[in-house]
């Protein structure tokens, strides 16, 4: 569920800047639902650094947003962490080797 409000936050936040996409390929949350780890995948590759960073930037701004939308499910919000998904690149790279 947290994945779908995440995606949905990132998905309004990133409509005005265009060109950019921010999709959220995994969240994994502590067994005490105290911290949410969410892996972004960013497109273009070339700002993802940026984007990473202004999103870091506003965590607070997306928890708020989140726990408006989870508030009748979850009691309390998890604290939100973001870090980058590189599982494409990886893969991008595997399959260059390969072909080679």
């Amino acid at each position: 569920m947290l994945q779908k409000e995440l995606s949905e936050i990132f998905r309004r936040q990133t409509a005005a800047m265009g060109g950019v996409l921010v999709s959220v390929s995994a969240v994994r949350v502590s067994p005490d639902l105290s911290i949410a780890k969410a892996y972004l995948s960013i497109f273009p590759p070339e700002k993802s650094a940026e984007i990473l960073a202004n999103i870091q930037r506003q965590t607070k701004t997306v928890r708020y947003e989140l726990a408006q939308a989870v508030k009748s499910v979850l009691r309390k919000c998890p604290d939100l962490q973001f870090y980058l998904d590189d599982s494409l690149d990886y893969i991008d790279n595997i399959d260059r080797l390969l072909k080679k």
